[in-house]
């Protein structure tokens, strides 16, 4: 097998902060993107978008609902919003919003929710959204996407400016690892394979994607070859590639810092069984709600690391077997 990339995987900006820099670039090049917020822009990042061009920026206050009714609205005035909040907020409290005013009329509204997952940290079950990706998918019709890192969120928030139609990008509070070079590209329901294998693949999103290539350097050191995919869109899900991976490992190990039960495993499981049966495992939040503590405490205790990813691609190969 030829020489597999070798990944620094040094901290950088959360993927929050870049949404917040992609949006100030988009507005200096597109004067249609408006951006729309809910008493938090200072934490989503959305505040400078609103110091440079306060036109079109727009404090909705703490009524996410009605600021998603409000975005749809002026997407169908032929603008490009961007309506964002906390993730907890945005779909939990703006669900049916979302569903009458975005899905069934397939406006072009964008949602960002930030601090979303478990790594939002010491504030608590009560604004982790761990749902999120699930409320999302579940609209007919709607794009979800769950960049990486600051390069994959910088690309990715610009390729959902240039979409027409709705869609959800999940970011996050903590600092995440860089996983990408400046010059790679993105393309929306295209996933990135970062490193090639034979034995199993690890398929991730989000911050578990390097943690899933931290697992796959440990599998090597054992002569297991892993495949690792970054599923930045979770919908529409690359069906190739997994199609792919199933036929060609026979072992599939899915990563996300989202409930198991209902977030990217559960996509993948779905072409798998109607593509390629293959053994399957899973990594993520099982059936339960996180306590309040650091962020790096709460991936620790509630198994989002790259050991946990290690030790089920194992049990995994040994399916297979």
């Amino acid at each position: 097998m030829p020489t597999r990339t070798k990944y620094e995987l040094k901290l950088g900006a959360a993927t929050r902060e870049a949404f917040g820099k992609a949006l100030v670039e988009l507005g200096a090049s597109n004067p249609n993107v408006v951006v729309l917020d809910a008493d938090l822009s200072k934490s989503t990042y959305t505040a400078e978008f609103g110091k440079k061009y306060p036109d079109r920026f727009f404090e909705c206050g703490i009524a996410e609902a009605n600021m998603v009714a409000i975005g749809a609205g002026l997407a169908h005035v032929g603008k490009i919003p961007f309506v964002s909040s906390f993730s907890a907020f945005l779909l939990n409290k703006g669900f049916e919003q979302w569903r009458v005013t975005a899905a069934y009329p397939q406006v072009n509204l964008k949602g960002v929710g930030t601090h979303s997952g478990i790594s939002i940290g010491e504030d608590g079950p009560s604004q982790m959204s761990i749902e999120d990706i699930s409320l999302a998918c579940s609209l007919a019709g709607f794009v979800v996407i769950c960049p990486a890192d600051e390069v994959s969120m910088m690309k990715l928030v610009k390729a959902a400016a240039a979409y027409d139609g709705p869609l959800f990008i999940r970011a996050g509070r903590a600092k995440a690892a860089v996983v990408y070079q400046p010059d790679q590209e993105f393309e929306i329901g295209k996933s990135i394979t970062l490193l090639d294998g034979n034995d199993v693949t690890l398929i991730a999103t989000g911050l578990l994607v390097p943690e899933a290539i931290r697992a796959a350097e440990t599998l090597e050191a054992e002569g297991i070859m892993a495949r690792v995919i970054d599923m930045h869109t979770i919908k529409p899900i690359d069906r190739d590639a997994i199609a792919k991976a199933a036929r060609e490992t026979g072992a599939i190990v899915c990563a996300e810092e989202h409930l198991v039960d209902s977030g990217l495993g559960v996509r993948v499981a779905q072409v798998v069984a109607q593509t390629t049966p293959a053994a399957m495992e899973f990594v993520g939040i099982d059936n339960t709600y996180a306590e309040s503590g650091t962020p790096d405490e709460l991936l620790d205790k509630y198994g989002l690391r790259a050991v946990n990813i290690a030790e089920v691609a194992r049990k995994a190969v040994k399916r297979k077997r």
